[in-house]
């Protein structure tokens, strides 16, 4: 059933969310040598200069998605396979952060919860805590799998030895369309075959931030 007041307090945390991400995307790489981010106005905060309609679009939808892009040349870099490892596990472990903050606060609000409830905006700010929580842990873990164009896919050809570089190469191939395919499959059957390998992650990494 469509809730106003669920939107209204969650699109702040997507928004947030997702530009934490491609920010931390693109500081890592300025950080290494490669300005591409900075002069492409990337390394902002604003969420209007990350969002993919799609991609945000799919995290209402699903409960996971993507933002767009920050544009990265590896040329600039000292050592290219190494570092784009680091800037493709920006993203995901800025999300980390995200939850972790958002869990400890849940932690002090269950301690201490009296001033929040007796305030006005404070059931919807423990709301908002909460949807930061999950949404951030969705977005680390859900970029983390090995699929193009997703990080995982640049952190696995940053670990893989020379002779198995083939194999990033074929996904990078058909990678988008598997990720695409996939998404169909779970909105049509009501299946998700991403939420088989996150929900444990989600579930596990919630107790531990937030206990909860």
């Amino acid at each position: 059933m469509f809730d106003p007041k669920s939107i209204i307090l969650l699109i702040p945390v997507i928004l947030f969310a997702l530009s934490v991400h491609e920010y931390s995307h693109g500081m890592v790489a300025y950080r290494l040598g490669d300005p591409t981010a900075k002069y492409a106005g990337r390394l902002t905060l604003n969420p209007l200069s990350h969002l993919d309609p799609m991609g945000t679009i799919m995290i209402f939808l699903v409960g996971f998605g993507w933002a767009k892009p920050v544009p990265v040349d590896p040329s600039y870099f000292a050592n290219p396979k190494r570092d784009m490892l680091w800037v493709a596990l920006a993203g995901p472990a800025a999300n980390m952060v995200l939850a972790l903050l958002s869990g400890l606060v849940i932690r002090f609000i269950s301690v201490n919860p009296e001033p929040f409830l007796a305030n006005t905006f404070g059931p919807s700010f423990i709301t908002m805590m909460y949807r930061s929580l999950h949404i951030n842990l969705m977005l680390a873990v859900f970029n983390l799998l090995p699929i193009p164009p997703l990080d995982g896919s640049k952190i696995l050809y940053g670990v893989l030895p020379p002779e198995y570089e083939h194999i990033a190469y074929n996904l990078e191939r058909y990678g988008p369309r598997v990720l695409f395919g996939l998404i169909i499959f779970g909105m049509f059957t009501g299946v998700s075959i991403f939420w088989i390998f996150i929900g444990p992650f989600v579930g596990f990494f919630s107790g531990l931030f937030a206990g909860a």
